[in-house]
């Protein structure tokens, strides 16, 4: 079985814990307004790769994984490629390596709950918790993030909660309340991470000929951002 790739990070230290190869799959159903990677949107872009490739890398980072490492499978949207994620999470797990899937909430299809239930750790995008935001935001309903957390509900399946913080679209403490609230019938949630907004990938856009949508909107101010991560909460278990 073959997949779409994007690209591969080795060494990878925040798409997950400790230290991992992350696999960015080609193809994404969103478009969100601060996307760092739109080149990973069109599901024919990219390159081939298949499960023994998959396993040759990761094997590669082995010595420095430690307890906690592994492989993140992230986007684009891995989850597009449900199949080709199962059997990949599969093949690393008999070689000792775990799996963590970065996904936004977008997406869900017949092989979605079998690829959850093969991970190790769901890594959740929560875009934004009011329903016409989050379609504002991503150009999609939020009617998959809430099958997708109704999976990791019934799998009990171990999580992290992810949230870009942007000036002037969520950056408000009632928007990290409404987040909290949001999230508090998510079972299993080990860390809730507040990530600011950044313009690195700005030039990339000029670059693709697509419109910057945010153009104009400043980087998340980092002090800012650390007032408003002291009012997230875990979900109580």
């Amino acid at each position: 079985m073959k997949g779409r790739l994007h690209s591969i990070e080795t060494f990878g230290a925040v798409d997950g814990p400790g230290i991992r190869t992350v696999f960015f799959m080609q193809g994404c159903p969103a478009r969100c307004l601060y996307c760092h990677n739109p080149d990973s949107w069109e599901n024919g872009g990219g390159r081939d790769i298949d499960i023994e490739e998959v396993v040759h890398w990761a094997v590669r980072g082995v010595p420095y994984y430690g307890k906690e490492g592994g492989v993140t499978f992230s986007g684009g949207e891995p989850l597009v490629q449900g199949e080709f994620l199962i059997e990949a999470m599969t093949a690393l797990k008999k070689e000792n390596i775990g799996s963590a899937l970065d996904i936004s909430g977008t997406y869900v299809d017949q092989f979605t709950r079998d690829a959850i239930a093969a991970c190790d750790l769901v890594l959740l995008d929560i875009k934004h918790s009011d329903p016409e935001r989050f379609e504002i935001i991503t150009g999609r309903k939020q009617d998959t993030l809430y099958e997708i957390i109704e999976m990791i509900n019934e799998l009990d399946k171990p999580s992290w909660i992810r949230h870009v913080v942007v000036p002037d679209i969520n950056d408000t403490e009632e928007d990290i309340q409404a987040l909290n609230r949001f999230i508090a019938p998510i079972r299993n949630v080990k860390k809730v991470e507040l990530l600011g907004y950044h313009t690195m990938a700005v030039d990339k856009y000029g670059k693709l000929g697509i419109v910057y949508r945010l153009k104009g909107v400043p980087p998340m101010d980092g002090a800012r951002l650390q007032e408003l991560r002291k009012l997230v909460r875990l979900p109580q278990a």
